[in-house]
This record gives structure tokens, C-alpha cells and sequence, in this order.
């Protein structure tokens, strides 16, 4: 169903890197999902109406909210999709972020005034009446809901948007919190007890933890979110395709919204290139990543000595130390500076997070292990934390 929904409404839909098969995807989900959210509105008002539980009424009005969401969704797309200008040079993409945040907290509120209505019901109880029609439409609106989280969560996979995987989450905690309204009738005809506002905490429950969870979702890249390790894997592969280059360390890449990232990083080259040579690969290669991924590029050239055997054995004892100290330590910017009394030897360690020291500790050991080595050995080092 989603691929002929696709077909039909989104032309090129297979080229999720074009920015405008991107926004038709993002308007596809805006338009269904206000169109649907709207019928269930309608149809569970009814339901509840006509049985009088206040948990199908809330949850008719969740459906309400999702309609929002939605309305949210389709602008929040518009609006990403806008060119760069003179105030935003870097274009609008993280509204994307900012429009699933404005879902995710809609999702909270909406389950915040359920919570006080169940409570309500719990402290006044009134009779619910049992009826096909109403049981009907739940079941209905389950398996929309179903269809819709399935959906939403193919089209945010795809085009990797925050948003919709936000949106799919809140969809399937209303299959939860329908099923549970759904169980809350039966047992009120069959068992005599009638847990309509206890199954009212139960749905507002779902649909906070679903609020907060799709907050989370969007929330990260706007703070900053380490990239997807795939990603930078391919980014490294495709600069280290290139001979001239020994290998790429402080690769960052900054997000500024789906399909606007920008990529800066360091590659090491052989000092013993000439620097118009090496400035013609680097150029290459930032086009090629411009190409490949769309991301604007900068590398900083690092000149490495290649063909220094002394260089590669200290290189070779200083891997041994950092290993001895962490096994997760790295190093780069490898150089060393022969003095009449002693060598200083200049590197930066690579330090996951998750390392208990603190980078004085760190750089206090790293010192004594180098000195190890050799009595006239000092270390002058810089520690570069990142993930592991």
C-alpha cells in the first residue's frame, strides 16, 4: 500500500536525496495523516457518545491532536525545503527538527488532559453502555492506526526524518491506548466493573511516554547528535580511495538540517608531495564528497613524514604505551622535535567519552609512559574526545 501510495503522489519518489521527492514524502504523510486523524475524530466522538466513556471521548480527541500534528508535519516540510538566504546562509532544514518538537509536545499535553479527565472519572464514575457501533469503530480505528505507524515509519526510514519516525511512534501508542479503551468496554459489560477511568490513566500514560520519547527523537540533532557511524565510514573510504592520502582523523560533520550537512576533517598526506599536488587531490576529493552525499567539504592537509623509519618506530612504541594505558586510544599529528638534550614528541590521543580519567589524569600518564621510552622523550600532547 505504501509503495502504490508513493507511486501515485510522489513523482521520482525513489530519489529520496532530491530535496523536493523529500518534501513530497513529508506533504503525502501531512495530507493522510490529517484526512484520517480527522475520520477517526469524528467517528470515536460518536462511539463515545454514544456509550458515554469518557476513555473513547479522550481518545477521540487524541485523534484531534494527531490531526494537528499533522497540519505541524506538513509545514514544518514547507518550510525546511526553503533555500538559503542572507539571514539563514546554512538554509531552514532543522525546522524539521523544531516541527517534530512541536509534535512531540502537543503528544504530552494532549496525554496531560486525559490524565485529569480519568482522574475525574475515577473519582466520579458514571455507567458506560456497551454497543456494536461503538466496539466497531474502535477496532477500525485500530487498524488505521496500525496502517498509519507502519506507514510513517517506512517514509521516515527512507528519507531518515525525525519527524516521521515521530509521528509513527505516536501512532502505534494509539493502537496501545485504543486496544486498551476497546478491553475497558468489555470488561465493563462482562465483569460489571467499569475501569473507564482507570484505562483512561492507562491511555494518558502511553500517550505521555510516546510524547516524551518522539521529544527525545527530535530533540538530539537539534543539540548536536554524533553522526551515523555509516555515514562517516563512507565519507573516510571515499578520501582514503585517493593514494595521496595516508589517512583522515577530526572528521566532524555538522548538521544543519536533512540533506544540509557540512563535512570539515583532517587527511594526512606525504611531506613529500608538492603542496600544488596535494592541494589538486584535496580539491577533488571535496567535490567528489559534494557529489557523492551533498555535503559541503573543507580538509585541512596534515603533512606526514612517510618515509621516516625513526618517526615509525617511536609511532610503534607510542602505540604500544597508549594501548598499555587504554586499548581504545588512539593517535595523530604524529611528529617529534630533536633538541641537544631531549626529543619532544607531538601528538594528539584519540579518547572516547566513556574514559574514567580526566584529560589532565590522561595527559599525566601519557607523559610518564613516553618518557618510558626514553629518558630525553617529553610528550606534548592534546587530548581529542570523541566517540568510541
Amino acid at each position: 500500500m505504501t509503495n502504490l501510495l508513493l507511486k501515485l503522489f510522489v513523482k521520482n519518489y525513489k530519489n529520496t536525496e532530491d530535496p523536493t521527492v523529500r518534501r513530497s514524502y513529508g506533504t503525502l504523510s501531512g495530507v493522510s495523516g490529517i484526512i484520517l486523524n480527522i475520520l477517526l475524530f469524528s467517528i470515536k466522538l460518536v462511539a463515545g457518545i454514544i456509550s458515554g466513556a469518557i476513555s473513547v471521548i479522550a481518545d477521540a480527541f487524541n485523534n484531534l491532536s494527531d490531526a494537528g500534528s499533522s497540519v505541524v508535519t506538513l509545514i514544518g516540510f514547507k518550510l525546511a525545503s526553503k533555500k538559503s538566504d542572507a539571514k539563514h546562509p546554512f538554509g531552514h532544514g532543522r525546522i524539521e527538527y523544531v516541527s517534530g518538537l512541536i509534535v512531540s509536545f502537543i503528544i504530552i499535553m494532549v496525554g496531560v488532559e486525559l490524565l485529569k479527565s480519568s482522574v475525574e472519572k475515577i473519582i466520579s464514575p458514571e455507567p458506560v453502555t456497551f454497543g456494536v457501533l461503538p466496539i466497531l469503530i474502535l477496532v477500525v480505528s485500530i487498524a488505521v492506526k496500525l496502517f498509519m505507524s507502519l506507514f510513517n515509519r517506512k517514509l521516515g526510514r527512507l528519507i531518515n526524518s525525525s519527524v516521521l519516525k515521530a509521528v509513527s511512534i505516536d501512532s502505534i501508542s494509539d493502537v496501545f491506548a485504543t486496544s486498551a479503551v476497546l478491553l475497558g468496554l468489555f470488561a465493563a459489560h462482562f465483569l460489571g466493573f467499569n475501569p473507564d477511568g482507570y484505562i483512561g490513566v492507562l491511555v494518558a500514560g502511553f500517550i505521555m511516554f510516546s510524547g516524551v520519547k518522539a521529544a527525545n527523537e527530535t530533540l538530539s540533532p537539534l543539540l548536536g547528535a554524533p553522526p551515523d557511524p555509516e555515514f562517516v565510514e563512507k565519507i573516510k573510504s571515499c578520501v582514503l580511495a585517493h593514494d595521496d592520502i595516508i589517512g583522515v582523523h577530526d572528521l566532524i560533520i555538522h548538521d544543519y538540517g536533512p540533506d544540509r550537512q557540512m563535512i570539515s576533517l583532517h587527511a594526512e598526506v606525504p611531506d613529500t608531495l608538492s603542496i600544488v599536488d596535494i592541494h589538486d587531490t584535496i580539491d577533488l576529493i571535496e567535490m567528489e564528497l559534494q557529489t557523492k552525499f551533498g555535503c559541503s567539504c573543507t580538509i585541512h592537509m596534515d603533512p606526514i613524514a612517510a618515509n621516516d623509519e625513526f618517526a615509525k618506530a617511536l609511532k610503534k612504541q607510542v602505540k604500544e604505551k597508549l594501548c598499555a594505558i587504554d586499548e581504545r586510544l588512539g593517535f595523530h599529528d604524529f611528529r617529534y622535535v630533536k633538541r641537544a638534550t631531549h626529543t619532544n614528541l607531538i601528538f594528539d590521543v584519540e579518547a572516547p567519552f566513556d574514559v574514567a580519567m580526566s584529560d589532565d589524569e590522561l595527559t599525566a600518564q601519557i607523559k610518564s609512559a613516553v618518557h618510558d621510552i626514553d629518558e630525553s622523550f617529553f610528550a606534548v600532547v592534546m587530548i581529542d574526545r570523541g566517540e568510541n
